[in-house]
């Protein structure tokens, strides 16, 4: 029996998919008949991640508190992989998307003054990164081929893709509703916005929408909705419990996910396992490697009137919604936990 340590980081009051992948693998861990824990370290707020990388490096992961040996550890993403271990595995969710893939964006926000200082933080993070990707882990995995890509376009770092399943719930299909389900945290990139507008289109007329979630961007999706005239179709419902997630994932007719250039995207495979098609977009990165157009879901342009056309075709036909949601369980049911353990474990 091993003891493995499951790594991330976390800023104070904070989670995300990569907390929902460390205590799904620590269950997994311990089902396999290892000890596992999750370890947190630092996140830090924006513009102090050098101390999270400096705080979390000289973190000791390598004894637990009764004095015996941590014989490895699996670390998620920045900078919680800057641990020192001799056993050490990455299972990369993301590195700090701020200073790779939306540089451009992120970036173009900042005043000149600004943009030289973290011009500079961006070069330093990279060094790190790549240092602490390619010297100080022996085995490198990624949750998505969107993450493969990133890695290969900044850095030419190799890597192995290794899908995380849907996370351990009591997921069911109790048939296929009456409404269009939606669930991420309100950030723009998630853009529900676009979902909202495709809503408001003539095409997606009389679609009802369920969006579950919260973040910073709720205030102005109620305000659009209102202003949109949506209230009697389109329900925000905030932040739910799991018990209410698979709930409204077992009665719903479809799930909507339109994020912009996914990491990976858990609503994708969940939705999945519930035997529900999926609606995402050509641009949305983690849900492409599971959603065909017409296979296991619908794929549309990021547009508010092809996105409707899309919504408007499932809401219209529970039979297709239902052969596609088939398709799409066969295919999750494939990943299973006990494999990423199989994979994960070295020692």
């Amino acid at each position: 029996m091993s003891r493995i340590a499951v790594i991330t980081s976390v800023l104070p009051f904070g989670g995300g998919g990569h907390t929902v992948i460390a205590h799904g693998l620590v269950q997994a861990l311990r089902e396999a008949g290892h000890r596992a824990e999750v370890v947190l370290t630092p996140q830090n707020r924006f513009g102090r991640q050098g101390a999270a990388y400096l705080a979390t490096w000289l973190t000791d992961v390598g004894m637990a508190q009764d004095g015996g040996r941590v014989d490895q550890v699996i670390t998620l993403r920045y900078p919680a992989y800057a641990v020192r271990h001799d056993a050490h595995v990455c299972w990369l969710t993301h590195r700090m998307r701020e200073y790779y893939d939306l540089w451009d964006s992120f970036s173009a926000t900042l005043t000149p003054s600004q943009r030289i200082k973290e011009h500079i933080r961006r070069r330093l993070i990279h060094a790190t990164d790549r240092h602490c990707l390619t010297r100080r882990v022996k085995r490198l995995f990624v949750i998505s081929a969107t993450i493969q890509r990133r890695l290969d376009r900044w850095g030419g770092i190799q890597s192995t893709v290794l899908h995380p399943p849907p996370p351990p719930r009591p997921y069911r299909c109790e048939g296929y509703g009456d409404y269009i389900f939606a669930v991420s945290r309100l950030t723009s990139l998630k853009r529900l916005d676009l979902l909202i507008r495709a809503l408001a289109q003539p095409a997606a007329a009389g679609v009802r929408c369920v969006i579950a979630g919260d973040g910073e961007q709720a205030g102005e999706l109620r305000e659009m909705v209102r202003s949109l005239r949506l209230e009697s179709r389109v329900s925000l419902v905030g932040e739910i419990d799991s018990a209410a997630l698979v709930d409204h994932l077992a009665r719903c007719r479809a799930v909507c996910f339109p994020a912009q250039d996914e990491d990976y995207g858990f609503v994708t495979v969940e939705a999945l396992a519930s035997r529900k098609p999926v609606i995402t977009c050509t641009d949305s990165g983690g849900p492409l490697e599971f959603v065909r157009d017409g296979v296991e879901g619908l794929v549309s342009a990021p547009t508010p009137a092809a996105l409707a056309d899309a919504l408007a075709k499932v809401a219209a036909d529970e039979s297709l919604s239902c052969r596609m949601g088939d398709a799409g369980w066969h295919v999750v049911s494939a990943l299973t936990w006990a494999a990423v353990v199989e994979r994960l474990v070295m020692v």
